[in-house]
């Protein structure tokens, strides 16, 4: 038996929070529906201290997470018969993030003044993006708003999920990185100088490979300016060659050239507009307006382009594989699984398992990708070291034959 904090509603509105010990969530869950209550968030009792002293100590933005949480809460209170305003009160007193607090406090107002919740969500652009207001907009107007939150959960938990994989996977590498590279600019900057003091004073001539790290040494001293400077105007380059509409096209359809990279940039583009596309057409949004929107969540300006190029080939009465294989940027297999749905009717569903095929094959990527990249970086920065150690050996061996 574990202890439980849980957070309900009552029929009639009121909310509800207290302690309670069960075998798992579900047995909570079901002792919650016996009393009468809508059960709306369930956790563990250690993770609520946790959870409380991270949001009242670093003040956050309303992250994929939050906006997460909100929907699945809103689709668990839609789903028991509650009517809107009351839901959205109810959410106004349990998020745990103050600014998506306001937020929706704000949001009731406006559905209490007269406003659609969609209107209402679609005055918060920070907070609800455009596409997830124009699926609410659509579940409105189609009178399947619950089924429309519904799908709004998996779809914002698949992306948060892609998210957690991509910074789970990278952040060892990067922290190996980091710590070999600051190791190798201590030994360089401020080990190594040491020595070449000591070598100038004996007058003896080093070995060569002494020389080449005492030459390092001294460049990154006396010249780190020119590097961070280069590095910067590089960056500024790039910042003002993008600026312009065709050269961003450009620099991100050259982007997915890249060895490796540009792989995984394509394959995390497809899954985004698949998944997008997919839900969107679920939610009875019809395809040329799903189009729109969905290229202006694309990332890669090159893809966005692309996905414009089809809904104006659809305009023209092209089919929708027909016209993905014409772009040149999206893979054949994700071209022939839209084939396939379009041709059997359902282009909505093969979509979403395009997007699960992609998702999987970004996550198995980043793993056989992250297994290489471990090891090489263990021996390129060991190897660095190895070089800097074996060379001072070198000089300080030397010094045995300098004559007294």
């Amino acid at each position: 038996m574990a202890e439980f904090i849980y957070k309900a509603a009552t029929l009639d509105g009121q909310t509800v929070e207290g302690a309670m010990d069960g075998k798992d969530e579900r047995a909570i869950i079901l002792s919650l529906h016996q009393m009468g209550y809508i059960p709306i968030r369930i956790s563990p009792a250690e993770s609520k201290e946790e959870r409380w002293r991270a949001s009242a100590l670093i003040p956050r933005r309303v992250g994929i997470r939050d906006l997460l949480v909100f929907t699945q809460e809103f689709s668990t209170l839609l789903s028991s018969g509650l009517p809107i305003d009351r839901s959205l009160r109810i959410l106004g007193s349990l998020s745990e993030n103050r600014k998506l607090r306001e937020t929706v406090k704000d949001v009731l107002q406006r559905v209490e003044g007269g406003s659609s919740l969609a209107e209402a969500l679609g005055s918060h652009p920070r907070v609800y993006p455009k596409l997830y207001v124009n699926m609410v907009k659509a579940g409105e107007a189609g009178g399947f708003l619950e089924t429309i939150f519904s799908r709004l959960s998996h779809y914002l938990q698949s992306a948060k999920e892609v998210r957690e994989t991509l910074a789970s996977v990278m952040i060892y590498p990067l922290i190996l990185t980091f710590v070999s590279g600051a190791s190798i600019v201590i030994l360089v900057t401020f080990v190594v100088p040491r020595f070449a003091k000591i070598f100038s004073d004996m007058g003896q001539a080093i070995p060569l490979p002494t020389q080449i790290v005492l030459g390092i040494s001294h460049v990154i001293r006396d010249y780190w300016w020119i590097g961070v400077g280069g590095f910067f105007l590089i960056y500024s380059v790039l910042k003002v060659y993008t600026q312009q509409e065709e050269r961003k096209a450009r620099w991100d359809r050259f982007k997915l050239k890249w060895i490796i990279v540009g792989g995984l940039i394509q394959k995390v583009e497809v899954a985004r507009f698949a998944r997008t596309l997919g839900t969107l057409l679920q939610s009875g949004v019809s395809i040329l307006p799903a189009l729109n929107l969905v290229k202006e969540v694309s990332q890669n300006r090159a893809v966005s382009r692309a996905i414009g190029t089809i809904h104006d080939r659809l305009r023209e009465g092209k089919g929708v594989s027909k016209s993905l294989e014409e772009t040149g940027v999206f893979p054949p297999l994700a071209v022939h699984m839209i084939g396939v749905g379009e041709e059997t009717g359902k282009l909505d569903e093969m979509l979403i398992k395009v997007a699960e095929v992609y998702e999987e094959n970004v996550q198995n990527a980043l793993k056989r990708f992250v297994s290489l990249l471990e090891p090489a970086v263990i021996l390129l920065m060991g190897g660095v070291v190895g070089f800097i150690v074996i060379s001072m050996l070198l000089a300080i061996f030397s010094i045995n034959e300098i004559p007294f």
